[in-house]
């Protein structure tokens, strides 16, 4: 009973995980760097250079922004590049995971039985995880340029330090969410199968046919495996050449 809601809150926590990741895409403060602020003059002046995926800009107190786009692709820094690609990559998987564990879905009457969806929703499982590790990927990669050009502002004041904005930790949220429905939709599959091989061990054995035991010699016979001693049933059971003193049937 508790499979289907615990389905459906995956699916949605993992849509809102990769909702979170898409908008980063397009959010300006990737890194923020404030100038000036500092008291002790009539006029206050404060600047800001920010920069995201696309283009760095400048904005002002008076809030006149003036931006300059990256330009072509091989004249963006390669650990842009490396972003941008992690993050299209991830995207990717992520759009295969969730249309994957769409069909996987009980409610949805679609993937077939229900070891068939269990599979799917492993399969899916799967694309939202290693989307989502593409995605961390590119995200802790800006955030180690940031911390360096940070620490580096720090021994040397005449460079500009960055700060982590916000579109970073919105990611990380959003990864986070992602792997929080992955485990809602491991915890279904993975529960199903658990309990199936339980039920096969405890029945595999054919009820029909018992377990004999030649106490005499020490030997078994279980599913067809005995050596002297036949299975009742089998066209070498002889039950004159058995004896209640040396066999016992469980």
């Amino acid at each position: 009973m508790w499979r289907r809601p615990a389905q459906i809150l995956g699916l949605l926590v993992s849509i809102l995980g990769w909702g979170l990741v898409a908008c980063t895409l397009a959010m300006d403060h990737w890194r923020v760097a404030q100038l000036g602020g500092q008291g002790g003059s009539s006029v206050l002046t404060v600047a800001w250079y920010w920069s995201n995926l696309w283009k760095d800009c400048y904005e002002d107190s008076s809030a006149v922004v003036n931006c300059i786009d990256f330009g072509v692709l091989w004249t963006v820094k390669s650990y842009i590049q490396a972003v941008r690609g992690l993050l299209m990559i991830g995207l990717g998987l992520g759009l295969v995971g969730t249309v994957l564990a769409f069909v996987g879905m009980e409610c949805t009457y679609i993937g077939g039985d229900q070891r068939s969806n269990d599979k799917i929703l492993m399969t899916a499982s799967a694309f939202h995880v290693v989307g989502c590790v593409s995605d961390m990927a590119g995200y802790c990669l800006y955030i180690n340029r940031v911390v360096a050009a940070f620490l580096h502002a720090k021994a040397d004041p005449s460079k500009l330090g960055y700060d982590i904005g916000v579109p970073l930790y919105l990611g990380l949220v959003g990864s986070f969410l992602i792997l929080l429905g992955c485990t809602f939709h491991c915890a279904t599959a993975c529960r199903v199968t658990h309990q199936k091989r339980i039920q096969y061990s405890r029945y595999s054995r054919n009820p029909m046919v018992p377990f004999i035991r030649d106490v005499s010699r020490g030997e078994n016979c279980l599913d067809g495996q005995c050596s002297p001693i036949a299975l009742i049933g089998s066209d070498n059971f002889s039950p004159y050449k058995m004896t209640s003193s040396n066999i016992v049937i469980v």
